[in-house]
This record gives C-alpha cells, structure tokens and sequence, in this order.
C-alpha cells in the first residue's frame, strides 16, 4: 500500500470537509436552498478578494475568468500592458491577441519580478494604454510580484489594473480595494483548496465604465448577464453546484482560521521549504522574489530534472511539478498551498532527498529535513 502526496501549484489536497461536501445528494440550482447557500458563498469571496466589489462566479477554471476580463473590458484595437515574466503572464498575452487587442509587453527576466517603474515609465510613454495586465504569483517560475506598488501608480491613470491571483488567492495577501486592482481573477483548485472547476472574478466601478463600452463579442462569459443574475442571488447559467456547496465549506474554514493567520502560515511553509533546499545545497530560482505558494528550485548540474519529477512521483506516491516552457528538466516546484502542512512538506523533502540520492546527488542524507524542522520549531 502507497500513500500519495500532492504537493503542486494546483490542483492542491482538499479538506476532509471539502470532500464530504462533494459527496453529499446533489440539489436543483433554481431553488430557495441553493440560493441560500449562493448568498453566503458571495459574501464569502467578498471576504477572501479583500473587497467591496461585485465577485462573480463561471463554471470554468482560471483561464475562463482571464478570458472574461479581456472580453468584456475591451475591444479591438485597443492597447494595453502587459507584464511577461513567465509561462502566466505569457497567457495574457494569448488571450488579448485572439481578441485583436494591441499588446505592448514588458519582458521580465524568468525568475524576478518586475520592477513598478517601469510600468510607470511605459505609461508615460503611451497615454493610449487602456489596461495594465499583471499577474500575482507567477506560478511557473515562483515568483511574487507587487501588486499593492504597481496599484499606486495605475490608480492615478485612465487605465485599469487587472490581476491574475489564481495561485495566490487565499494564500497570500491580495487587499484587491486598498491596493487598487479593478479586475482580479482565480481559480477554485490552489489556495481554495477544491477541485478544478471554478472561475471567479471581481469588477470595480471603474471596470464597469470600460465594460459598457466593450465592443467584443461575448455570451458565455458575458459580465453584464453575470450580474443581472447576481443582483438576483443568482446565477447566469448552469452552476457548478457541488463545487459551489463545498467553496461555502472552504469560505468558512477560512473565515474562522483567518486571513491574517493563513498568510502566515503559507510563510512558515514557504521559508522551511526554502531553508531545506539551501540545506541540500540546491539553488533557489527566484531568490530575490520568492513567492510563499510554491518553491521553485535548480535541478542540479548534470541531473534529469523530468526524471526527478517522474521518479518522485512514480516510486514513493509524492508529485511535485517540473518546469514549464523554457525551464523544462531545469527546474522543479514544491507547492505550499491550500490544505498542506509543516509534515507534508517534510515528507516531501525527504522524499526529494531520496530521489536526489538515487540519481546521484551528493550531499549528507537528512540535512533537508533537518533545516526544515528546525525553521518550523522557531
């Protein structure tokens, strides 16, 4: 018998309340009883996004809450900024140019996070920028970007800021109001800790003057039908309705634990895990910008970074995630998030430690681990 262990950038362990959730007798969506579950569920992400906006609810993952905001926000030919400093931010980009939107883009060097002067020098440069695209928690490098600076400077323009805060949201700290982002979006299988299936997405008021104007076709994922039915208690179209049920469970486990204490935690996670890796003599790939979602580490010289992976997760039932794109086999990722805990990751970095030495690493077996326990003992 194998015990398996998730410890990826989503999908991330559920709760054990969040899986009998899932399990209970599905109900009918139109009802007084889903409605009553809905109102809370709203409230809920209110809470969590840190705002007083409208936050909406698609039967999609992430990626369907980013093609949300570019659809109703602008129209062809438009201009906007975009911050590209991995495989997520490169999204962005994908999603504009298939609505034939202009994107100007900011190339940030894998592994740091972009500086917020020049997102203000470009802004000075192009009074036509209608939107500055920037992501939270680049998942594919580990890199944290800020937010809250790069808020200050775009609130004082006619542009909007929209976020990407799919790995980050509910880990770390995203004051959506207070730091000025008109437009964040997420995803329900990272910190919330569910399944795949849910996208989310709040609109300011500033947001909405751009979304009248949108000329971009949009039905699914249309806005303006997202909040005539949320006025309502509602929703648009077909729910994910066990997936919504559970994200109440979730909303209450993170209401009663804290956001405050929650962010910590993830920084107790995040700082053992990199203390083991240094203990191994591994090499941080965002050492000046680590996130506290996910770690993510130089394979060693000389090592297959897909084998590490693979035999991790094939011999002792531990899945971590490699490098994505260009940083395929020379990176891997150890996740922090969610429903994780000081001895899932020591678990993991002894798992790591016995992977490393099978492919002959040298280093003194346990010196992981004991970093690790040592950081979480302070």
């Amino acid at each position: 018998m194998r015990k398996n262990y998730l410890l990826t950038p989503g999908p991330t362990p559920l709760p054990p309340k969040v899986c009998e959730a899932l399990a209970r007798p599905i109900i009918h969506h139109r009802t007084p009883q889903f409605q009553a579950v809905l109102k809370e569920v709203y409230a809920g992400l209110k809470h969590v996004f840190q705002t007083d906006n409208d936050v909406f609810i698609l039967a999609s993952s992430g990626t369907g809450a980013m093609e949300a905001a570019v659809a109703n926000l602008f129209s062809p030919g438009d201009t906007v900024l975009i911050v590209e400093g991995g495989k997520f931010g490169e999204r962005w980009t994908e999603i504009c140019r298939a609505y034939n939107i202009n994107t100007e883009i900011i190339n940030v060097e894998w592994g740091k996070a972009v500086s917020h002067l020049e997102i203000e020098k470009r802004l000075k440069a192009n009074i036509a920028i209608k939107g500055v695209f920037a992501t939270l928690c680049e998942t594919s490098t580990g890199v944290v970007n800020d937010i809250k600076a790069i808020g200050s400077l775009v609130k004082n323009t006619s542009a909007l800021l929209i976020v990407d805060a799919i790995s980050g949201l509910g880990a770390i700290d995203l004051k959506t109001d207070d730091w000025s982002c008109d437009v964040v979006v997420s995803g329900s299988q990272k910190g919330l800790m569910l399944p795949p299936g849910l996208g989310f997405i709040s609109v300011s008021a500033k947001a909405w003057v751009f979304a009248e104007n949108s000329r971009n076709p949009r039905y699914y994922f249309s806005l303006k039908a997202a909040k005539k039915a949320y006025d309502k208690n509602d929703t648009a179209f077909t729910p994910a309705i066990n997936l919504i049920i559970a994200l109440d469970e979730v909303l209450k486990i993170i209401k009663q634990d804290g956001l405050e204490k929650i962010f910590l935690r993830h920084r107790r996670l995040a700082d053992a895990t990199r203390r083991a890796m240094k203990a191994l003599g591994l090499e941080l790939f965002a050492p000046t910008a680590s996130s506290d979602v996910v770690t993510a580490v130089k394979v060693p010289q000389g090592l297959d970074g897909e084998k590490l992976v693979k035999s991790m997760r094939d011999l002792y039932g531990v899945t971590i995630a490699g490098g994505q794109s260009e940083l395929k086999g020379k990176i891997f990722r150890i996740a922090h998030m969610g429903y994780i805990d000081e001895f899932d990751i020591i678990t993991g970095i002894s798992c790591l430690e016995k992977a490393l030495t099978n492919l002959g690493y040298k280093f003194e077996l346990g010196r992981g681990v004991k970093a690790a326990e040592e950081a979480f003992l302070k």
